[in-house]
């Protein structure tokens, strides 16, 4: 039997992990089970089973399906025309009945969103973005993802890929930054080919040859080191540029950022600072906030479903 009245079962279906978790009522994690995402689409369908599995019995619920709906956060969207996965950075996902192959596999109903869609409801409902009744949600981790929620919807537009700003340009391009590095999805320049934490490491390399991953390099700059510094100073306007163009379209009174580069302290004070400059009027009284929930979010926007 369950120890406590329970609200839903998430997971965050990630690139190199897989998380299920279940959630009380009031929000709490009653169990949080992880496993490396095997990179192959039988093999991810059977590991998504075995985590939800492990997560319900620990959560006290073994042997009973007292929760008939299973939320999934996927990186890309379902295809409203098909119903088949599309755009997603697990390649292996898209072209395929990801939803109701798990359905089968789970016997029961699978709810399904893009995973910054998730963020973006988690914190909407009980984080960092709670009473506002529009907010865009930032994942800037390996990739670039983008969702939004407005009066507590999420906002997948008519072909699934609401929010999806991780793959248009990079706004207001400089000289230097033309025509963009080549992205995975075989155009040049998206804004996750350079704001990802990918892609701010790659930056880096490009301008000062030098291999390190996006957290050294912003602790080189805090240690006063030139290029790194220069590095970040270019990935604060990059960003700014970017939330500045989102601001033109949508006007969200709050971003939440998520993924790793969430985490660097200098982008709250200084992001604000270039996004004025470069909305239509210059004058934005809107808000970016680090994800409440941190890498939690997405499980927990996922149960949200």
């Amino acid at each position: 039997m369950w120890q406590a009245e329970v609200m839903g079962v998430g997971v965050d279906f990630g690139g190199t992990k897989i998380e299920a978790a279940v959630l009380d009522e009031k929000g709490d994690f009653l169990s949080r089970v992880r496993t490396p995402n095997p990179g192959e689409y039988d093999l991810a369908i059977r590991d998504v089973c075995a985590v939800i599995a492990r997560a319900e019995a620990e959560a006290g619920g073994a042997g009973e399906r007292a929760i008939s709906t299973v939320g999934i956060g996927v990186p890309g969207s379902i295809s409203p025309r098909s119903g088949l996965m599309q755009n997603a950075n697990s390649t292996y996902l898209n072209g395929r009945p990801f939803r109701e192959d798990l359905q089968i596999a789970l016997g029961r109903e699978v709810r399904m969103a893009n995973d910054a869609n998730c963020l973006a409801l988690s914190e909407t409902v009980d984080g960092a973005a709670i009473g506002a009744k529009s907010a865009v949600g930032v994942i800037l981790g390996t990739g670039v993802g983008g969702g939004v929620v407005i009066n507590g919807r999420i906002v997948e537009g008519a072909s699934g890929i609401g929010g999806e700003f991780g793959h248009v340009p990079l706004p207001w391009l400089t000289v230097d930054e033309h025509p963009g590095p080549l992205c995975w999805c075989g155009k040049h320049g998206c804004l996750e080919a350079w704001i990802s934490g990918t892609g701010f490491a790659r930056a880096h390399e490009a301008n000062s040859c030098q291999k390190i991953e996006a957290a050294a390099v912003v602790a080189a700059s805090r240690g006063g080191d030139q290029a790194a510094i220069e590095s970040l100073e270019r990935y604060v306007d990059q960003l700014g540029r970017t939330l500045a163009l989102i601001v033109n379209i949508i006007d969200p009174e709050v971003f939440v950022l998520g993924g790793g580069m969430s985490n660097v302290a200098e982008l709250y004070q200084r992001v604000p600072v270039v996004v004025r400059r470069y909305v239509f009027g210059g004058a934005w009284d809107g808000r970016i906030v680090p994800a409440r929930w941190g890498d939690s979010s997405g499980v927990r926007g996922a149960a949200r479903l």
